[in-house]
């Protein structure tokens, strides 16, 4: 029995021949991992047209899935001393050079050590609104992309700014290197995108997926690779990476889409410019931050190589 009121309840009706229990929650609760899942299941808290039934049991259409969810452990952000270099400060926000490898928010597996406990600890008042675990952030970077972002320290401001990103008028430009000499030296990727069928945890180009579109230009051929200026018009989960590489021009250092390369060790994503309006006056500004050390040295070594040749 399930005791308590702070369960969630879900009940799903299997609409055609599914695979084994635990896969088929997995492509429906991506962001649970397959192991929580099947902890769920042992525990009873998943059952099958009223039973109680094993990971491994095979669904049919029509059968009855009902899931009790336990609440998540409530969490507390924990402010910590780590060195962000900071581009600008007001009374309304910062804008920082996020470093690559750093988490921005809390995320299972990434308890700590991320860029919201660095800024709490900077700004304490900025718990007093919004997500505890995410307070100030109004847009975000993948933990390996490096480069400028921008953190509210007012409900007023992070309103104007969520404004600003939801109207899509903050200019984002990236720095990216991708492998191959893209033609034509400017263009635009207009491709829907969503969960991939065949891995959730991955984005793809999908029938039906949400419209996205990425402006790309080439700011310099490096031999067989293109450094870009790229700008996501739409804002989607790893646009820029899976965009290029449908068609055709991998991210480089990317191991998820891309490719993997003897020069970097990461992927070859770097948030050089943005660009917005500030609470406080509506004046517009643009931020910038320069190619980071280990890959502006990456720029340097196929420079050497192409004039080498």
């Amino acid at each position: 029995m399930i005791e308590g009121t702070q369960h969630k309840h879900i009940k799903i009706t299997v609409s055609e021949k599914a695979a084994r229990l635990d896969k088929y929650l997995a492509s429906k609760f991506p962001e649970l991992s397959r192991s929580q899942l099947q902890k769920f299941i042992r525990e009873g808290l998943v059952v099958l047209n009223g039973e109680r039934v094993t990971a491994s049991r095979r669904l049919e259409p029509g059968d009855e899935v009902c899931i009790h969810l336990p609440p998540a452990a409530e969490s507390v952000l924990i402010p910590e001393q780590i060195p962000i270099p900071v581009l600008y400060e007001d009374s309304d926000l910062i804008v920082v050079d996020k470093p690559a490898g750093l988490v921005v928010h809390p995320s299972p597996g990434h308890a700590a050590h991320t860029l919201a406990n660095a800024i709490l600890a900077r700004c304490p008042d900025i718990k007093s609104f919004g997500d505890n675990m995410r307070p100030g952030i109004v847009h975000r970077l993948d933990r390996d992309t490096s480069g400028v972002m921008v953190i509210a320290k007012d409900p007023r401001a992070h309103q104007f700014l969520t404004d600003q990103f939801k109207a899509r008028t903050v200019l984002k430009v990236y720095l990216v290197l991708v492998k191959g000499k893209l033609t034509p030296t400017q263009g635009v990727i207009e491709a829907a995108l969503g969960r991939d069928p065949a891995n959730r945890k991955r984005m793809a180009v999908v029938r039906g997926g949400r419209p996205a579109s990425t402006y790309y230009r080439v700011r310099e051929y490096l031999g067989g690779f293109s450094l870009l200026e790229v700008s996501p018009y739409t804002g989607r989960t790893h646009q820029i990476r899976v965009h290029l590489a449908a068609i055709g021009y991998p991210v480089v250092g990317d191991t998820v889409y891309g490719v993997k390369s003897d020069f970097v060790s990461r992927q070859f994503v770097h948030a050089h410019r943005l660009g917005f309006c500030l609470p406080s006056t509506g004046e517009y500004r643009e931020f910038v931050s320069e190619l980071s050390l280990d890959l502006k040295l990456v720029v340097e070594a196929l420079r050497g190589l192409r004039c080498g040749n």
